[in-house]
């Protein structure tokens, strides 16, 4: 039987992860943050997990992922924060499918107010520059959210929220005291929130002074460390993605010769490649050939040539590999498999993105 080619999530790991980072933020709360389909490893099987561990809130980038986790049954008991919205966004779609909105101007949140959606977070920018009012629209913005509270408006301002640009401490610092004069100018206008968040996963174990109310943690939960120089395992984490391939063939080649397009590699002596059927089409760089290594086995075996639309190669020399024998991409360290930092390293970016990049094509389990 050949070895499955896809992702493989560990939802024992979720919800491990979960639990440390709970305990690590108490006495703040988290909010499960799945956007991008959950960095992905598939939202609703991970959402599911995040609130069998005991998540009350669950973040996503827009309304329509929000809507998918409802549609997929993830409602009662469990609330869901989107916080970023088209110019023209139907905030209605908010209110049917009970998701909390985030708010970033005065339209946004009169559209909101006019859809009687039940509660919104606003959200202000503190030095990201991404999302967010900025503050010189502050006074406008908060002016009309306690307008709307002493006029009645059946939406509640629920939270304040802000995102750290993790360039540093004291850039992290500035940003939470940027944070507090917004908190004190809805104050100013009668509003004061009861859930106010601006930490992620690195400022929520790294500078717990921004951890406030509840803290929004994607990556961590996935047991992926967002330092480079702290491991998952330095942090009590566990990744919970293994990418695994079967090999489908296997091509003798002599000495001198190429694989891939453009032979940026050529063998320099006698041996075989394994070509397995994940490419650049699933999301996987072509850059990374004769960067990174697989395992098979307990052997490793480096990636060779360009990674082609849909296929990679593997030298294996003499190795005793057959049709059919699994090939581990990525995978947790601790159990011997190559590291997904490896594989971000060698086209210079972070592990977030490998994992999150990876195509909906490619096939995931949770187990």
């Amino acid at each position: 039987m050949s070895a499955f080619t896809g992702i493989t999530v560990d939802r024992e790991a979720l919800i491990a992860n979960y639990a440390t980072i709970a305990e690590q933020v108490a006495p703040s709360g988290v909010i499960a943050v799945v956007k991008a389909n959950a960095y992905g490893h598939g939202a609703t099987d991970a959402a599911r997990a995040f609130v069998d561990a005991g998540a009350e809130w669950l973040g996503v980038a827009d309304i329509d992922e929000g809507i998918a986790l409802r549609e997929s049954g993830i409602y009662e008991g469990t609330r869901i924060l989107a916080w970023l919205h088209a110019p023209d966004e139907d905030f209605r779609r908010a209110a049917q499918y009970d998701i909390t909105p985030a708010v970033s101007s005065v339209s946004q949140l009169s559209a909101a107010a006019d859809s009687e959606v039940a509660a919104v977070h606003v959200c202000v920018d503190t030095g990201l520059s991404r999302n967010g009012a900025v503050e010189s629209e502050w006074p406008e913005l908060f002016e009309t959210a306690g307008r709307l509270a002493r006029n009645g408006s059946r939406t509640r301002v629920e939270g304040l929220m802000s995102h750290l640009s993790n360039a540093s401490r004291a850039d992290d610092l500035d940003q939470d005291a940027a944070l507090q004069r917004a908190l004190d100018g809805l104050a100013a206008n009668g509003i004061v929130p009861d859930m106010v968040h601006l930490a992620a996963s690195a400022a929520s174990i790294a500078v717990p002074e921004t951890r406030r109310d509840i803290t929004r943690v994607g990556v961590a939960l996935y047991g992926l460390s967002p330092f480079a120089d702290r491991t998952s395992a330095d942090l009590g984490l566990r990744p919970a993605m293994r990418v695994t391939a079967a090999v489908l063939r296997t091509v003798p080649v002599r000495a001198g010769e190429g694989a891939s397009y453009g032979f940026t590699w050529r063998a320099e002596q006698d041996t075989r490649l394994a070509v397995i059927g994940l490419g650049y089409a699933d999301g996987f760089d072509r850059a990374l050939g004769n960067h990174v290594a697989v395992r098979i086995g307990d052997r490793r075996f480096p990636v060779v040539g360009r990674v082609a639309m849909n296929a990679m190669h593997i030298d294996i020399g003499d190795a005793d590999v057959q049709v059919g024998d699994e090939v581990v991409l990525w995978g947790d360290p601790a159990n011997g498999d190559p590291a997904v930092e490896e594989w971000a390293a060698a086209v210079d970016t972070i592990n977030y993105e490998v994992v999150a990049r990876v195509g909906r094509s490619v096939e995931r389990r949770t187990t």
